[in-house]
């Protein structure tokens, strides 16, 4: 069953809420450059790409009413098979054009929705759609955080810093640097669980961070996998993001 907060996420994008459409590209538009990329295997350039990226969330946009989540297909499963798609049409259109005739656009398959069926997502996609999960909430603690709070745990976490540097370097004590890991540690959890449930259309995308060592229940015996799990992530998804804005900038 769909949680609360999946069915509001395609309600609002079914409304053309703006903000959602953007939250959507802003997430996942990484995800789908690097896909197409790849699947264009240099047949196309970096222009291609984000035209691409755009006209599949145009698609997206255009197919959202026919979308049926309780079918049984994962949001990652939704976006590639779209993008797929456009890519084929795109591919399609150009060899069109060497031969000198038109051709319309095919209609979008919507056996993918099947559970069993359609586009199967390879390992290092999914992996790309979950690190986005992952740094979209990371984003929204540190925007909602108090600066210090997330300061620290910038410097303890992603950076790796000693409590006592961060202490000596904030002019506090290491109690306090503790005190706030906790505080962020606490919002990143809730904020995960939130990102998580909206992109999820799956029991296994709910339990995807579980699985990859983020705890979303406040043990404390799970803190410091939790941590090293959220710096890896991190710093794979941040360089990712380098990149992509280097070849799009």
């Amino acid at each position: 069953m769909l949680s609360t907060l999946t069915t509001s996420f395609i309600s609002r994008l079914r409304a053309n809420d703006a903000a959602a459409w953007f939250e959507l590209w802003e997430t996942f538009g990484p995800v789908l450059r690097a896909q197409l990329t790849r699947w264009g295997r240099g047949r196309i350039g970096q222009e291609t790409v984000q035209d691409l990226s755009q006209e599949t969330l145009a698609a997206l946009s255009n197919s959202i009413e026919r979308y049926d989540p309780t079918r049984g297909a994962r949001f990652s499963t939704w976006l590639l098979a779209i993008a797929r798609h456009t890519l084929g049409d795109e591919i399609d259109r150009r060899m069109a054009l060497k031969r000198g005739s038109g051709k319309r656009g095919v209609s979008l398959d919507e056996a993918w929705m099947a559970q069993s069926g359609g586009v199967s997502p390879d390992g290092d996609y999914e992996a790309a759609v979950f690190r986005a999960k992952v740094y979209a909430a990371i984003r929204m603690v540190e925007k909602a955080a108090d600066f210090t709070d997330f300061s620290v745990y910038r410097m303890r976490v992603f950076d790796g810093m000693p409590g006592k540097n961060v202490a000596e370097e904030l002019g506090t004590s290491e109690p306090t640097v503790s005190r706030r890991l906790t505080r962020v540690r606490d919002q990143l959890r809730s904020r995960l669980r939130e990102v998580m449930e909206t992109y999820s259309f799956t029991p296994e995308e709910v339990e995807e961070a579980e699985r990859n060592g983020l705890a979303l229940s406040p043990k404390k015996v799970d803190d410091v996998l939790f941590d090293e799990a959220i710096c890896e992530i991190y710093l794979v998804e941040s360089e990712s993001r380098r990149v992509d804005g280097l070849s799009t900038g």
